[in-house]
């Protein structure tokens, strides 16, 4: 999405002082229900600030962080259940390779109900950790503590419990003196986007409606359905005493249609629901199961058989329909529905897979676009009959259609299998394997296209139409397109489909820029160029071939060996503005080259959940919580030392650590980030000389 800014006020002052801001965009309030004696509800609430969002608790592995929850125990009450959450918004996420993620925006109330086991009054603690971002950037993971005064329930047994009342409320206050504290220090945000996390889910389901419209229109153009539309128009230009009647009934006729494939809309959206959402995402046994029926639902389109529904039913409705008049014209689209589900089925299946596990809205707006263009062109050739003549007649064609929704459905089919395989670690299909059966399946269409390839329906093909031989260079040029994705290229325009490029075996692409950096001039950094072995570079790379840092300490300590600048990068492993700037500014060849030759890179992952030793862990100054991870560590320095928590976050350092020049966020424009990089070489030069 374009970022604009906020007003000309804003203009004048982001340069001077948004670097000197601490986003804290989630805040959090406690409060008790507390009814009866022996049970209360404890209510944890977010107040999340506009074009932010904080994530749920079901969120898919290799994601982002979810909201937990963890609650000190105590012998003085006992859980009841899970957290329960509010209703969640479901959408692909741009910052996550466009996975689907539930999350909150504007406020979420977050219960959960306990037991209470203790005569005298207590205080349970506990700490909420969790993740926010915007459609710009994610902060990273943060705690807060919470706590509930719970009164004593007088009908509990005693209990003995290892620390005093005393020392709990002791406990309790430090507590709240903590969170007071952090309340109080840090500020407002600088909001940089306009977009609300609401709009965004509008706007994924007016593409979910496009999409199904469109496949209601492909539905129509099928062996089952096509064939009907003059029968069906026909019979209600024949069987009325006049047009106006038959008019009305062809009304019916399609409102039917849409009605009924509605209730199944909403039988889905009711039995299913978004708390569904989570268990499809992560899960291996629906994703299994999804991928089969995709598969059965390919074999059937390519002829191996025909999903058909009982015979008794159609015969049912097919007589209820014979009495006629409204209730009559709306047995036959129920009988049409049933009639035609060998062909339907398969795409409204698919549909319904799609939007099973999304908010409770998609299958029933899933629904209506399918229903409302399959509808469409009963209703006006019955308003319109002269158009009958102007319909190609069925033939082969109709057949070849119902063979290439079989080939989209086997490659769409392929995703679900994908999603469990990523998150077992299974490794069964890797992106090189995943894009092998893309470009045979579709290789397989352009030769059926040809007419090379023939199924047990197929009628002959005497000569190639034009429309299908300009599908059939569409398909080909498809496959083109995906064949260097099999050594590493990045394939863009399929990144939300395909595997991400970790799981890719060989990188050509990876390996001939590491060569070429070695060998050409000035293009590489041979190991001598560095004091000492980087800390953490067994797990933690940078790219592009550049050599640098992973800690601040040591590259500091090498900064003043070579009297050289320092490149501090603040970055994060799920931080997609972060891969977006060093794909689109850092490879740049004049950027590449000064972050090569004049200063020490070091990338400082905020995010890392690696666990340091326990002599390296120290409490933070700013919130006096102990910090015992790498991300933590360089999340707490960011923030202690520049006053930021966002990232990507850019900062030049003399040998000293003291700014060469105002540090730099996200911005793709190259021209800029060259002089912020010039900037501070001439500062650095000028020390130099005095």
């Amino acid at each position: 999405m374009k970022k604009v800014w906020i007003g000309l006020l804003a203009l004048v002052l982001i340069p001077t002082c948004v670097f000197s801001q601490i986003l804290d965009p989630v805040k959090w309030s406690f409060k008790v229900e507390q009814s009866t004696p022996g049970e209360a509800t404890l209510l944890l609430i977010a107040k999340i600030d506009k074009n932010w969002h904080l994530y749920s608790q079901g969120i898919p592995p290799n994601g982002p962080i979810p909201t937990t929850f963890t609650f000190n125990k105590t012998n003085a009450y006992q859980l009841m259940g899970k957290v329960m959450e509010p209703k969640a918004i479901e959408e692909r996420d741009v910052q996550f390779d466009n996975m689907l993620l539930k999350f909150f925006a504007d406020k979420a109330i977050f219960k959960q109900r306990i037991k209470v086991l203790q005569s005298k009054d207590f205080v349970l603690t506990g700490i909420v950790n969790f993740m926010c971002c915007d459609d710009k950037q994610c902060l990273p993971p943060n705690d807060v503590e919470f706590s509930f005064q719970i009164k004593g329930n007088p009908q509990a047994e005693a209990i003995i419990t290892n620390v005093s009342t005393q020392n709990t409320q002791d406990t309790a206050k430090a507590i709240a003196k903590t969170t007071s504290d952090l309340q109080t220090k840090k500020t407002d945000q600088v909001n940089l986007a306009t977009t609300t996390a609401d709009t965004a889910a509008n706007k994924s389901l007016l593409w979910f409606f496009l999409i199904s419209f469109l496949a209601g229109l492909a539905a129509i153009i099928t062996p089952c359905v096509f064939p009907m539309i003059p029968m069906t128009v026909t019979f209600f230009m024949h069987d009325s005493t006049s047009k106006k009647k038959a008019k009305m009934e062809a009304l019916v006729y399609g409102l039917s249609i849409i009605v009924i494939y509605m209730i199944l809309g909403v039988l889905v959206s009711v039995t299913m629901g978004p708390n569904f959402n989570n268990f499809i995402s992560t899960h291996w046994i629906p994703n299994l199961f999804f991928f089969v029926i995709f598969m059965v639902f390919a074999a059937s389109f390519l002829g191996m058989f025909d999903i058909t529904l009982p015979s008794w039913l159609v015969n049912k409705a097919d007589k209820q329909a014979d009495k006629g008049g409204f209730s009559g014209a709306f047995f036959m689209a129920f009988t049409l529905v049933l009639v035609s589900f060998s062909c339907t089925g398969p795409i409204v299946g698919a549909l319904l897979v799609k939007s099973a596990g999304g908010a409770i809205l998609m299958p029933i707006i899933g629904m209506l676009g399918f229903s409302l263009a399959f509808a469409l062109p009963f209703a006006l050739f019955a308003f319109f009959p002269s158009w009958l003549s102007g319909l190609p007649k069925s033939g082969g064609w109709l057949n070849s259609v119902k063979v290439v929704l079989g080939f989209l459905e086997l490659a769409l089919g392929l995703k679900f299998l994908s999603i469990a395989d990523q998150t077992y670690h299974w490794h069964i299909l890797d992106r090189e394997v995943y894009l092998a059966f893309w470009i045979v399946i579709f290789s397989l269409m352009g030769l059926y296209l040809l007419g090379k390839l023939k199924f047990n329906h197929d009628s002959d093909l005497p000569y190639i139409s034009v429309p299908r031989i300009t599908l059939a260079i569409i398909v080909f040029a498809f496959v083109v397109y995906m064949i260097p994705g099999m050594w590493g290229a990045p394939l863009k325009a399929l990144s939300g489909y395909l595997p991400p490029q970790t799981y890719l075996d060989f990188d050509l692409n990876a390996i001939i820029k590491k060569e070429v950096s070695a060998i050409s001039p000035g293009g590489g950094s041979a190991p001598s160029a560095l004091c000492d072995n980087p800390k953490y570079n067994d797990f933690l790379k940078l790219p592009h071939g550049l050599e640098g840092y992973f800690d601040y300490k040591q590259a500091l300590a090498c900064a003043r060996k070579q009297n050289k600048p320092i490149f501090l990068d603040f970055t994060g492993h799920g931080c997609v503005n972060c891969r977006e700037m060093e794909s689109n500014v850092w490879s740049d060849p004049a950027v590449l080259k000064r972050l090569r030759e004049k200063y020490l890179v070091t990338a400082l992952y905020v995010d890392d959940k690696t666990e340091l030793p326990e002599k390296e862990w120290y409490t933070s100054t700013y919130d006096k919580k102990v910090k015992k991870s790498i991300g933590k560590q360089f999340a707490d320095l960011q923030i202690t030392r520049f006053n930021v928590n966002s990232q990507p976050y850019y900062v030049l350092l003399d040998t000293a650590g003291n700014l060469l020049t105002n540090p730099r966020a996200y911005d793709l424009d190259i021209n800029a980030f060259i002089k912020f990089l010039d900037t501070g070489l001439e500062k650095f030069q000028k020390q130099q000389t005095k």
